[in-house]
């Protein structure tokens, strides 16, 4: 580890930068929050409670234009997510930028384009990769514990009946709605296990009296070895189902609840300590299998999820010390399946996954 930290600089200091960026930021060794931008006059003076260490500034140029900053983070509304990496990457910056990558695959493949000609990282900020749960169900699967898998099922299920008033998240703007949103985890989480997809289709609503919005999406994913992925998340459910159900031809896994680090952070949690991520034993996932020749039946503890994991991968990979875990070009590809969804639903058919 080199004795020199990487310093940061947070565009946003809204619920990404607040509750998902600057806690995790403030204890992995070797990085540095050096200036956190902030307009409204609650985040800046929240934002100076916080992180004293830190110089609260109201311009993004000030981020920008700072030679001592290495890496800037991108937290900011959807649709501003494009111009302003692109001109953190003009300004020599390597850059996180906070999920949904982009609004078109257009703008992310022109921003993947200038990071290679900068030789400066790009990355997404798809922490869910880190979550408890999917890091079980992906140590299920790489170790084939249901056999040949034939259908992979994920929820984001929430009840939020009333739009929310005074957030651009209900706005009927660019990069906004539920597909955007939580979408981004579910489409990114699928890709990580099973690659592109050989076509999809998606149904796409606006649910809620009065909502702007999508607000519920079931997107299923078809695969040629006969895998079917449905992701699914809404607005609308007031008794959640599972988080996560997987069939194969030897068993399947059920899981509900939720990683608890975001309630964590909500809290205002620090996450540190060797228990930090880890799920109480109320919510671990069910596994009904068959495993040489034996009938297992039974909760697995699930493994502990750590966001942290993101930041000490980019700092890793910056240093040149580690692969780039979320890489550009998968988060690309999230960004294709979301459009090809919303051209799926328009149309109503299915349609090839081309990349």
């Amino acid at each position: 580890m080199t004795n020199k930290p990487i310093h940061i600089g947070l565009l946003g200091f809204g619920m990404a930068g607040r509750v998902f960026h600057a806690p995790i930021i403030s204890v992995v060794e070797g990085i540095k929050l050096r200036k956190i931008k902030a307009n409204r006059p609650e985040s800046v003076a929240l934002a100076n409670k916080l992180y004293p260490g830190a110089e609260v500034v109201p311009e993004t140029g000030s981020v920008l234009e700072d030679e001592a900053i290495d890496l800037v983070i991108v937290a900011t509304t959807n649709d501003t997510h494009y111009p302003l990496a692109k001109a953190a990457l003009q300004a020599g910056k390597h850059v996180i930028v906070e999920k949904p990558f982009t609004v078109t695959s257009e703008e992310a493949n022109e921003l993947i384009e200038l990071a290679q000609q900068k030789g400066k990282l790009l990355t997404v900020y798809q922490n869910r990769r880190w979550d408890s749960d999917f890091k079980t169900v992906k140590k299920l699967i790489d170790g084939q514990l249901l056999g040949r898998l034939v259908e992979y099922e994920a929820h984001f299920d929430r009840f939020r009946p009333i739009p929310a008033s005074e957030t651009w998240k209900e706005e009927e703007k660019p990069g906004t709605g539920i597909l955007y949103d939580l979408g981004s985890h579910l489409i990114d989480q699928a890709l990580v296990l099973f690659g592109s997809p050989e076509a999809l289709y998606a149904d796409l609503r606006t649910q809620r009296s009065g909502g702007q919005i999508i607000d519920s999406f079931d997107l299923t994913l078809y695969y040629a070895n006969g895998l079917k992925a449905i992701l699914k998340a809404g607005m609308l459910v007031k008794q959640p189902g599972p988080r996560f159900i997987l069939s194969g031809d030897k068993g399947s896994f059920v899981k509900y609840g939720l990683d608890v680090q975001e309630a964590a952070l909500k809290a205002g949690l620090s996450p540190t300590g060797t228990d930090w991520g880890t799920e109480p034993e109320e919510i671990w996932g069910r596994l009904d299998t068959e495993l040489k020749g034996q009938h297992l039946v039974g909760k697995i503890q699930s493994e502990q999820g750590d966001y942290r994991g993101y930041y000490e991968n980019v700092r890793d990979a910056i240093l040149g010390i580690a692969e780039l875990e979320v890489k550009p070009e998968q988060a690309l590809n999230t960004i294709r399946v979301i459009e090809l969804a919303m051209q799926s639903s328009s149309e109503k058919r299915v349609l090839p996954f081309k990349q």
